[in-house]
């Protein structure tokens, strides 16, 4: 018996040895046979995928449909050409014509200016148009060139130059249409694309991310809610495509900062949804009604918060009340701040201005106000915005 327990002893001990050694240096060794087996040749189908399974697949992800997203969306961007006839001096008066002759141009005192270039979408098989309104504005003839070759003249259905955003129309068949996207399927770090057509060489592809959305106070136009994309944009993209990896349109490529007039790597597009609530109302009305009340706005400084000892942190400074506006038959006073438009929250001037802006004329709006020290409740009957747009840089409401 004690023999048999010697030789047990000594074999346990042996096996301890090996499976220390083993574990030490070659703990592969040990592993499971499927792990073997999906290691060298994946998982099995019945096993969930491992991290480094989906790694590949990811990176698929990652190129494929960006090749895709850009054959699909392509078709549907359009270069935008404008031309406008300068007026010259003496234009129409005999007088002129008869002591200096006619120099040049077309023949009725005007001349040719040089051609603006722009880029557009077609988002309609009817054959309606995005662009920028800075790309067509003033113009007097307008082409559009579409992916196919095929150059078509565009009438101007409207423009809001309050967003920037413009509308064409062309008459043509079996015309390519983008899929529309939507602002809240966009997320910081989404890829995306930008489409148009840069100086003129002909239609562009570039590639970036999502790097910030909601971005205002840029003093672009009143209405300020742009997606800034890295994606590189130049001079002639204006009015094109800004994509998502599906190839649904996100955005219209409008403007860039930049310091050499190259791309800089800091874009901005108009998101969709917003170009596509102008769009219907051009379409529908030839103009977009929004709401007014007829205050000058100011974001709220703390030192303003801290100087009149408020109780709020977040709000807009109202510094200007127009006379006989809105506001101010309803009471409102320079040095207000909001702080609500019908229980929603306001804490920016861009806030208040599409808040405002989305309320229908004629509607009598419940306006939270921190006047001092003193909480107010003010009703203001909404009235409709002027055509004129305000002076850039400093947006009334």
């Amino acid at each position: 018996m004690r023999r048999i327990w010697l030789i047990f002893s000594q074999a346990v001990t042996v096996v301890v040895a090996i499976l220390f050694v083993l574990t030490t240096f070659k703990p592969q060794w040990l592993e499971r046979p499927e792990r073997w087996w999906q290691a060298s040749v994946g998982p099995s189908p019945s096993a969930a995928p491992s991290l480094q399974v989906a790694a590949p697949a990811a990176a698929s992800v990652a190129t494929q449909p960006l090749s895709a997203a850009a054959q699909r969306a392509a078709p549907a961007v359009v270069s935008v050409t404008t031309s406008k006839h300068a007026r010259s001096a003496g234009q129409g008066d005999p007088w002129f014509h008869y002591f200096f002759g006619q120099r040049g141009g077309r023949g009725d005192g005007s001349q040719e200016a040089p051609e603006g270039l722009g880029s557009g979408v077609i988002v309609s098989a009817d054959g309606y148009l995005l662009t920028n309104n800075h790309v067509v504005e003033g113009a007097d003839g307008i082409t559009v060139r579409l992916s196919d070759g095929r150059e078509l003249n565009a009438t101007l259905v409207g423009a809001d130059p309050e967003t920037d955003v413009a509308v064409l129309k062309i008459n043509a068949e079996r015309l390519p249409v983008i899929t529309l996207g939507s602002l809240s399927q966009v997320h910081v770090g989404d890829a995306v694309l930008a489409i148009g057509n840069p100086f003129n060489v002909g239609q562009t592809v570039t590639s970036g991310i999502v790097s910030a959305l909601g971005r205002s106070g840029l003093g672009l136009s009143t209405f300020e809610n742009f997606i800034q994309t890295d994606a590189a944009i130049n001079p002639g993209n204006s009015g094109g495509a800004l994509v998502d990896a599906a190839g649904n349109l996100v955005g219209i490529n409008t403007a860039i900062y930049s310091r050499s007039g190259g791309s800089m790597g800091i874009g901005f597009a108009i998101p969709v949804d917003l170009a596509r609530q102008v769009m219907s109302s051009l379409i529908k009305d030839g103009q977009v009604t929004r709401g007014w009340m007829g205050v000058q706005p100011r974001e709220l400084d703390p030192d303003f918060v801290q100087s009149f000892k408020l109780p709020i942190s977040e709000g807009v400074l109202i510094t200007g009340v127009l006379q006989d506006g809105p506001a101010s038959q309803a009471g409102l006073k320079p040095g207000d701040v909001v702080v609500r438009i019908q229980g929603q929250p306001v804490r920016s001037v861009s806030e208040l201005l599409s808040t405002v802006a989305a309320i229908a004329p004629g509607t009598e709006a419940l306006i939270g106000v921190q006047r001092g020290e003193q909480a107010l409740e003010i009703k203001v009957t909404i009235a409709k915005r002027p055509k004129a747009p305000p002076r850039r840089g400093s947006p009334g409401e």
